[in-house]
């Protein structure tokens, strides 16, 4: 289910920045709660909470929690579904905030949109007493919530760094030891003995980006070197040299032969997984759980590491995405709303409960003090998995832009993809292309 919801986040977040945030539909919610002058009172109030499926059941069973100690605080927390919670929350701030929820659970991509689009629409959560959490989260996390370091957008709650996961049988069969691979060089020529020992692709792609989300192996090798598709000052970057050696090593492993064709996204994933097509799946946290969900006669074939870095001696840890929660500048009880949201996010109870309950990884790093980050995974051959991700968690990790025009983004690094896999296009070219495109769309600057 957390691979789901991630992956109609992509194509939520694409259809909705993609449209400028402009594609509005009728005007919907209901967050005006009740009586109350701006702020309200911090224990007391009646609000509502807008998320999805599986963190939404997990908020409301924390309510009964949070009533023991604001028994003055009536919560609502309903699932709004995914992709559809995005189309309500921009109806919601573009109507200047009316009926939109008090708390509304906002993933990175959507958050600087939001931001950028209508100022003013979220409630900043500085003077509610958010800095005092401010070193509590992993980081990197706080520049994305805080950009200035002044005004508090959101806190974080989702944290997902890129993994590397991986059939240890089929490795073991060609001979390759998976962990003593340092580079995505290295692991270009490890895949070459894999495809020739076993026939199994290293990894596979959406050649024709089907999807909104074939490029997340693109970005992935973009973080890892403390690069994006912009900067931090919102210019575009789409053809860095990070960017060029990124993609150049997607070529050279679609050369070799190396990439399979996952046309048609999340299914064609699924069945690749089902059939074993692929050694590697480099995908976030969460995605674990999905392996031991669709594949579970594998249990002890499968082990994960943390990515290869793109350069010798370059980082192997990169948050991929994360998500947080808000308030909204309209609500008329942003006060009771902060501690609700204090009580989710910045209590490691919470956040633990909520892990065991939906496997969703917590930003707050006092909760991994608890015993079930650190269990050995039988599925993961005994590893420790959540230590895995912990290290990663604990390692510098630079904030990346997303700005309002990531969909933009996204659709022309999709499309200059898909010219270099099934064309066989220049990789410094098409980017550079994509690039000068994006300048002319949304009058960024293009830094070179």
């Amino acid at each position: 289910m957390e691979l789901e919801r991630r992956r109609v986040l992509r194509l939520g977040g694409a259809i909705a920045a993609g449209a400028g945030l402009t594609g509005l539909t009728a005007c919907s919610g209901s967050g005006d709660t009740g009586q109350g002058g701006t702020g309200g009172e911090k224990d007391k109030g009646k609000i509502s909470v807008w998320s999805w499926q599986g963190p939404a059941a997990e908020m409301k069973a924390l309510v009964p929690e949070f009533n023991k100690k604001y028994p003055q605080i009536e919560v609502t927390v309903e699932d709004i579904g995914n992709p559809a919670i995005w189309d309500k929350i921009t109806t919601g701030l573009a109507a200047g905030g009316q009926g939109l929820a008090d708390v509304l659970h906002i993933g990175v991509d959507y958050l600087p949109g939001y931001v950028e689009k209508f100022p003013g629409g979220l409630a900043d959560l500085a003077p509610l007493g958010a800095n005092a959490h401010k070193d509590a989260f992993a980081p990197g996390l706080w520049q994305t919530v805080s950009p200035d370091g002044k005004r508090v957008n959101a806190l974080p709650w989702e944290a997902n760094s890129a993994g590397f996961y991986y059939r240890a049988d089929l490795f073991e069969k060609a001979g390759v030891d998976a962990g003593a691979l340092q580079t995505w060089e290295e692991t270009i020529e490890a895949g070459k003995e894999i495809k020739a020992k076993t026939g199994a692709h290293l990894l596979g792609i959406d050649k024709p980006a089907s999807q909104a989300d074939a490029a997340n192996f693109f970005q992935m090798l973009l973080q890892l070197q403390g690069s994006f598709y912009f900067n931090l000052a919102g210019d575009i970057t789409l053809d860095s040299p990070e960017a060029v050696k990124a993609m150049t090593l997607i070529k050279t492993m679609n050369d070799a032969g190396l990439v399979s064709d996952l046309a048609g996204g999340w299914n064609a994933l699924m069945s690749s997984l089902k059939q074993g097509t692929a050694a590697v799946l480099s995908m976030p946290t969460w995605f674990g759980g999905i392996i031991q969900e669709q594949v579970p006669g594998e249990a002890g074939k499968w082990k994960v590491r943390l990515p290869p870095a793109v350069r010798r001696g370059g980082s192997t840890a990169a948050m991929v995405n994360s998500t947080h929660l808000a308030v909204a500048g309209s609500s008329k009880h942003q006060a009771a709303a902060w501690s609700f949201i204090e009580f989710v996010l910045t209590r490691p109870a919470s956040q633990v409960r909520i892990y065991r309950g939906k496997g969703i990884a917590p930003a707050l790093m006092a909760a991994y003090d608890d015993a079930v980050f650190h269990e050995p995974s039988p599925f993961f051959g005994g590893q420790k998995k959540g230590e895995v991700f912990l290290e990663a968690l604990k390692a510098p990790s630079p904030a990346f832009n997303y700005t309002a025009d990531y969909a933009r983004a996204l659709k022309l690094v999709t499309d200059a993809q898909s010219k270099v896999l099934l064309k066989g296009a220049d990789p410094a070219k098409v980017l550079g292309e994509a690039a000068d495109q994006l300048g002319r769309q949304t009058g960024r600057k293009v830094s070179r």
